[in-house]
């Protein structure tokens, strides 16, 4: 999967800053999917503990195919255990907006549905970048966030158009989640290099149809898109909410209390 050049200096670059890359789309992926885990028994029913069960699986079964990829990319022998279960949380380069607390149902809608808009949009353009491994893990992630996608946008138009209380609890959720959007869409040195070279989605261009379709779902909703404000940053860098740490720990816990085990 790496990208291929005549020099072996400029090639060890460019995989280094690919699997930057992928690590990041791991650590979202498998970061919303440990959050959703949480609602597990929680859910309002067993129909939406089932569904939410269901997209944290995708985004796991993600994680693993990405970390994979990374393991082969940064030639330091590490395999998608070693990313998931071996790094401490400032290790991680999530964006802040995956790690969000779940609050309650229309809160976790939120943030699903902020989230799986922007994932869409990413992985079907990844499906058409230069690197044929990565393409095909795009072309098989669009299909499954667009679910994740159309699961959060009935469940904002329910919530909105339910009853008083429902469409207060999902304005909440949207206000909450929305100043940490914007860093979905940074972009540094690595992003910038590997969108020139075809290899990667220029994130930044893709905000505009974020917005139009965000706006459309929340709008259809009866619910209002959120005033821009402050944005939420540093996760790609390392610098993660509160509750960071403990959602990690909880992650880690039996390869802690087991290491070297295996099932």
């Amino acid at each position: 999967m790496a990208i291929m050049t005549t020099d072996a200096a400029p090639s060890r670059t460019a995989d280094a800053r690919l699997a930057a890359l992928t690590l990041r789309l791991g650590d979202d992926a498998l970061v919303l999917g440990q959050r959703l885990c949480q609602w597990i028994t929680r859910a309002p029913t067993i129909e939406e503990d089932l569904a939410l069960s269901n997209i944290a699986l995708d985004l796991i079964g993600q994680a693993r195919m990405l970390y994979t990829f990374t393991g082969r990319l940064d030639a330091t022998g590490r395999d998608e255990d070693d990313f998931a279960f071996a790094r401490g949380d400032r290790e991680f380069t999530n964006a802040l907006l995956t790690e969000l607390p779940n609050g309650d149902f229309g809160a976790t809608i939120a943030r699903q549905l902020a989230y799986s808009h922007y994932a869409v949009l990413y992985y079907q353009a990844l499906g058409g970048c230069a690197d044929p491994d990565l393409a095909a893990f795009g072309q098989r992630a669009a299909k499954e966030v667009a679910f994740h996608r159309l699961y959060a946008d009935t469940w904002t138009e329910r919530l909105g158009l339910g009853t008083a209380e429902s469409a207060r609890r999902m304005q909440r959720g949207l206000n909450d989640v929305w100043p940490y959007t914007a860093e979905l869409f940074d972009e540094d040195d690595v992003a910038r290099d590997l969108a020139a070279a075809g290899v990667a989605p220029a994130a930044a261009a893709l905000r505009p149809a974020w917005e139009r379709a965000m706006t459309e779902s929340v709008t259809r909703a009866g619910l209002r898109v959120p005033a821009p404000g402050w944005h939420g940053r540093g996760g790609r860098a390392g610098l993660h909410t509160e509750d960071f740490a403990s959602l990690i720990a909880e992650l880690q816990s039996v390869r802690r209390q087991f290491p070297g085990g295996t099932w």
